[in-house]
């Protein structure tokens, strides 16, 4: 899970990105617009924005998902938002991705048949997965991250933390323990000890902290789109404190007629 303040929210999204909300702006040519008329009127993206494909939501685009169809006329997530081609985009949760395999919104969105994989959700998952693990890595080898209770103090301690990370499945004691050390930090829980383990070199980590800069931002946004795949009985957190986001009944719009 990743906790930070939000500071709106946008129509039919059910907060769990990290972005600005609506703002009027022009479409651009790459702008994923859903199929059937369920756009919510006068609200184009502007050049940092991009509507997704089943809300109808206009978000930041670091907030989405892009994909892309292959020369073969596969749909390819594009984590990165770097691969050539017009983008089809869509809110960062499991569910919506879902959706939009099923309705077959991709194909209508890109105007050409697409072949679509059964496991596309998972896919992205273990590719925003791998992301936050690099990041995390990265930070870890240029001196930006450190990994144990003690260190996560001394970090603290010395205002060297950006960025805390805590196990998913780790216990609560020692997680609010950390959290009350720093309690206007952004806390990022959306991988597991063996997770943060691996991106440490080690065989688990619990508690750990990544410094100030490019990457503890970068992680912050790819691990608050990871964490609408890895939804925990129902519920997503995002913020400082203790803000719940529960997901969307099957009333909530996300499908486009």
């Amino acid at each position: 899970m990743v906790r930070r303040r939000r500071s709106g929210r946008c129509p039919g999204d059910a907060g769990r990105g990290v972005g600005p909300t609506s703002a009027p702006g022009s479409a651009t040519p790459d702008d994923g617009a859903a199929p059937g008329g369920a756009l919510t009127a006068a609200i184009e993206p502007s050049a940092t924005q991009r509507r997704c494909l089943v809300t109808g939501a206009v978000l930041a685009k670091t907030a989405l998902l892009r994909f892309v169809v292959a020369p073969d006329g596969a749909v390819v997530p594009d984590i990165a938002a770097r691969l050539p081609g017009r983008g089809l985009w869509l809110t960062a949760r499991r569910d919506i991705v879902e959706a939009a395999v099923a309705k077959r919104l991709f194909g209508r969105a890109a105007r050409e048949p697409v072949t679509v994989s059964g496991d596309l959700a998972d896919r992205v998952e273990f590719l925003l997965r791998q992301r936050c693990a690099d990041l995390i890595g990265l930070a870890r080898r240029s001196g930006k991250a450190v990994a144990g209770y003690e260190k996560v103090r001394a970090a603290l301690r010395d205002g060297e933390a950006a960025v805390l990370l805590a196990a998913a499945d780790g216990g609560e004691s020692g997680r609010e323990k950390v959290r009350a050390a720093a309690p206007l930090l952004p806390l990022v829980e959306v991988l597991t000890a063996a997770e943060l383990g691996a991106a440490f070199g080690r065989d688990h980590v619990v508690h750990a902290v990544v410094g100030p800069g490019r990457l503890a931002k970068a992680l912050l946004g790819d691990a608050a789109r990871l964490a609408g795949f890895r939804a925990v009985a129902g519920e997503v957190e995002i913020g400082r404190g203790r803000q719940q986001r529960r997901r969307r009944n099957a009333n909530d719009g996300t499908g486009s007629r």
